[in-house]
């Protein structure tokens, strides 16, 4: 039986090399952890960080009690301590000090992303880093790519989008990634990123996609801190619809599994239980993450402080149902806390 190609799911590329890599999932100790039996770990955390280019700042984010806007310079401390709890990874997310049309500073071998990974490997040359690959942090429009407008009508070119993706993933790759996560809900990004990055070497390198992210209204904190609201309009003619049938998350996940996703992951996650439960269902051999977002926690957080509930055993509860549903990897801004609790 002939190998299929392309990226309609074929395990061959072109040029007779596999395209899909399971060795992916294996190369890095973090990646090995996070994908066995599922279960409530400091390992299968992920931590974000929301990182600048101004050394020595640390802003408070006033919706999400505990998190910073951090200089490039102070990553090492955050990154160092995340290695100590036994946290599996961290994502980064930056804010640039400048944008643009088409989030130039995404594509920059020195922008904020770069620095911040490079400074995190001198600081723990083992830790998983991750970074988010997109375009809303750095365009002055908010938008998740270069706007184009069609009769009046202003939105993302999906297309003209998927080759910025693609160099913005490189460029991570050059500064030292191990793992690029892309968020924008473009149809094609995975193929897209996974044909930059096999074509300059970092066929290892893995990609955990947003395969199902919902327009949702639980971003609200983290468009503060990533100072990332869009200028006009929503992201609901790329995000997916909350009322959609969840058939339509499984065509999503399906088709970047198709196109070389090593991970895929559901955003939000408590809200979306359902949905993590039926991706695991229909793809059990898949790695699978949920992100416990910036709403959720502000949500627990606001109600904590007040002593309405008791936010440890709330948090544990949560995570654990975001786990029972069927997601092996948990993004969460609880993570070092998690990672506290779990270990003493």
């Amino acid at each position: 039986m002939e190998p299929d190609s392309g990226f309609a799911g074929g395990g061959f590329s072109g040029g007779g090399f596999p395209q899909r890599r399971m060795r992916r999932l294996r190369y890095h100790p973090s990646v090995r952890r996070m994908v066995r039996d599922v279960t409530l770990d400091p390992a299968r955390l992920i931590l974000p960080l929301f990182v600048r280019s101004e050394p020595g700042m640390r802003e408070a984010i006033p919706s999400m009690p505990g998190h910073f806007q951090l200089g490039v310079d102070l990553v090492g401390e955050e990154v160092r301590e995340a290695a100590a709890l036994g946290i599996g990874g961290l994502i980064f997310f930056g804010i640039p000090p400048h944008k643009d049309a088409v989030g130039s500073d995404s594509l920059d071998d020195d922008g904020v992303v770069q620095q911040a990974v490079r400074t995190a490997r001198q600081a723990a040359a083992e830790m998983l880093l991750v970074t988010d690959v997109c375009f809303c942090e750095y365009t002055d429009h908010g938008h998740c790519g270069p706007i184009v407008e069609r009769d009046g009508v202003k939105d993302v070119d999906n297309d003209a989008t998927l080759a910025l993706l693609g160099r913005q993933a490189v460029s991570h790759a050059r500064a030292g990634a191990d793992m690029v996560a892309p968020s924008g809900m473009m149809d094609g990004m995975v193929g897209a990123i996974r044909a930059a990055l096999d074509s300059e070497g970092f066929t290892h390198l893995p990609i955990m996609s947003y395969a199902a992210k919902y327009a949702s209204a639980y971003y609200g904190p983290f468009r503060d801190a990533a100072e990332s609201t869009p200028q006009f309009g929503d992201r609901r003619t790329y995000q997916m619809d909350p009322a959609a049938d969840v058939g339509q998350a499984l065509r999503e996940v399906e088709l970047d599994v198709a196109e070389g996703a090593d991970i895929v992951m559901v955003k939000p996650a408590l809200a979306y239980l359902d949905v993590i439960s039926r991706v695991r269902q229909a793809f059990p051999g898949v790695p699978l993450a949920a992100y416990n977002v910036s709403g959720e926690y502000a949500m627990i957080k606001a109600a904590a402080e007040r002593g309405w509930i008791d936010e440890r055993q709330v948090v544990l509860e949560s995570l654990t149902a975001i786990t029972r549903a069927g997601a092996s990897i948990i993004l969460t801004y609880w993570a070092k806390d998690v990672a506290r609790w779990l270990n003493a």
